[in-house]
């Protein structure tokens, strides 16, 4: 790739007022969590809200969402939310954001309707201002200047967006590819990007999920042959999961299911909300008739179903997870059924994949997914040739690689060094870091404070950290033991136990020497204390604690969470 020739130039008698800040608090150097803080003088301006889902190490926990932070000490300056697309990992964590600061919102109308449905769910749409926007429209937020741009993805309405700053404009692509042929007949508009291009790009915030892929990203277009040749073989009902947001994906599959005279039923909530909204909306059509209950597919013959579900990524509590472990309360997996995960693994989720993969496979069913059949799905996402396709149609003075890992940086400031861009021009940074435009340079000149993750399980946001981790990762690895003891308040005297019980430990048949044993320990521990013992009893069970942790250490080399509970009476 040769280095494009940029336009840009900083204006003159640049002051510190004129500074730009960019601050990503999600979205670099991992998959998901998107989130981008754009700050010069007194305004900010956000760039998407979204989650990204726990790895298996993050115990009971529903989603991870960007620590807002440095938001909530800097409210007065939030101007608004702007939203590229409807997936999760853009719109997902915007019900606890909202529900700590208020901000108006800007994002096309699918986009919008599903974060309506969102912020219904948690009584907060009436309180929030939203805007639709379309591509082409430029609204002013603030200081800022944004241009909403058409791009392709595996959604309708999704958008980049040129943020006209006092520095000059910066681009941020959010997820695109160049597919000519989209399925909604939408592709990404290349000349609006080489028009900004021609005028002067101070920076591309550009998405290198794919960088690491050599050939061009396929056509949505091409699926559908391989939907059809697998319908027309499938002896028995056909399984389909996908992101209930991929609404695209989901019109290819319904349609497929028509033509092969299959009715089609709906496995999950997000799926059947989802679907519903994009029907209302326009996105979605099918013949009245085409949908039936779940409940009812049984009344149907097996080669005349399809069912939609969700569950593509392996998540333990979904449709398509139930389903392969025989605990779905409407649909059982029979063999002859063929079951298609029209998705690749996100990092992070290959193994729960693969786990229902197998289970599937055991009961029975013709499991079709992207490593054995890669014609199965394509990528949201441009390739390295699409990547630099678009550096060289918006020619930035500085690159700023996003949305993806690690890996996906190094890859991409490989090529672009290759291509002729400095060091300098490559600006490299983590969630958190502040990236300063001071009308000479661009560098990473520090990190907001508490940037990060914050773990949201159940009702609870951010009251799980590492500590909590920490404990939930001992207690499945080692177990739990637990002693109580009642003792006279005034002497000391054992009144009552100690008892000992376990959970995840060792079997109950074998505990009986074993708490024997420990037993006499805790109560030599307990005689070492004087009757006069003033001190307090906190100490006495962390000896107890010692002590067991000690001996369970040797006599099993494990060492499970020890929990001494003193009662005083």
């Amino acid at each position: 790739m040769p280095h494009p020739k940029t336009n840009h130039r900083y204006p003159d008698n640049v002051t510190g007022a004129d500074h730009l800040f960019i601050i990503p608090l999600g979205g670099v150097c991992e998959i998901g969590k998107n989130m981008t803080v754009y700050e010069q003088g007194d305004d900010i301006l956000l760039v998407d809200c979204g989650l990204m889902f726990p790895g298996e190490e993050l115990l009971g926990v529903d989603v991870v969402i960007p620590d807002i932070s440095y938001l909530l000490a800097n409210q007065d300056k939030i101007r608004g939310i702007v939203l590229t697309h409807g997936h999760e990992d853009h719109i997902g964590a915007l019900p606890y954001v909202l529900a700590q600061l208020k901000a108006p919102l800007w994002g096309a109308r699918l986009t919008m309707g599903f974060v309506r449905g969102k912020l219904e769910e948690y009584g907060l749409w009436e309180q929030t201002e939203s805007h639709v926007v379309t591509a082409g429209e430029t609204v002013r937020i603030g200081s800022f200047e944004v241009e909403f741009i058409q791009v392709s993805h595996s959604i309708p309405d999704a958008l980049g967006v040129a943020i006209h700053t006092r520095l000059g404009t910066v681009i941020q692509t959010s997820d695109f590819k160049l597919d000519p042929t989209p399925l909604d007949g939408r592709p990404t508009d290349k000349e609006a990007f080489r028009r900004h291009g021609d005028a002067g790009v101070l920076a591309l915030l550009c998405d290198t999920t794919n960088v690491l892929k050599v050939e061009r990203t396929k056509s949505e277009v091409t699926l559908t042959p391989v939907f059809e040749e697998i319908f027309r073989e499938a002896e028995g009902r056909v399984v389909v999961a996908t992101f209930a947001s991929n609404i695209n994906r989901i019109q290819q599959v319904i349609s497929v299911a028509e033509s092969f005279g299959r009715k089609v039923a709906l496995a999950g909530r997000r799926m059947e909300e989802n679907i519903k909204l994009a029907r209302e909306m326009g996105y979605v059509s099918f013949d009245e008739g085409t949908l039936v209950p779940l409940g009812m597919i049984d009344q149907q013959p097996p080669n005349q179903v399809c069912v939609l579900t969700t569950g593509s990524q392996g998540e333990p509590l979904s449709a398509l997870a139930r389903m392969a472990t025989d605990e779905h309360k409407k649909i059982s997996i029979d063999p002859g059924d063929t079951v298609i995960l029209s998705s690749t693994p996100i990092p992070g989720n290959e193994d729960s994949v693969y786990r229902v993969i197998n289970n599937l496979c055991r009961l029975g069913a013709h499991v079709v997914y992207s490593d054995e059949t890669p014609g199965v799905h394509v990528s949201g996402h441009g390739s390295r040739d699409e990547v630099f396709e678009m550096i060289a149609l918006t020619k930035p003075r500085f690159l700023v690689p996003a949305h993806g890992e690690y890996r996906h940086v190094a890859g991409f400031t490989r090529e672009a060094m290759k291509g002729g861009y400095r060091e300098d021009e490559i600006i490299l940074s983590e969630v958190g870091s502040i990236i300063e435009f001071n009308g000479e340079t661009a560098e990473v000149v520090g990190s907001v404070p508490s940037s990060g993750s914050v773990m949201v399980d159940g009702i609870g946001v951010g009251d799980v950290g590492e500590v909590v981790l920490r404990d939930r990762r001992h207690l499945a690895d080692e177990g739990v033991v637990i002693v109580s003891l009642a003792l006279n308040q005034a002497t000391g005297e054992v009144i009552a136990g100690p008892d000992i019980s376990s959970r995840g430990f060792v079997l109950e048949t074998e505990t009986d020497d074993l708490f024997d044993r420990a037993r006499e320990i805790v109560l030599r521990e307990i005689a070492d204390i004087e009757p006069d013992f003033t001190g307090e009893w906190s100490v006495v069970k962390t000896d107890v604690r010692r002590a067991l942790n000690k001996f369970f250490k040797a006599e099993t080399d494990r060492r499970p969470m020890v929990l001494p509970v003193v009662i005083e009476v």
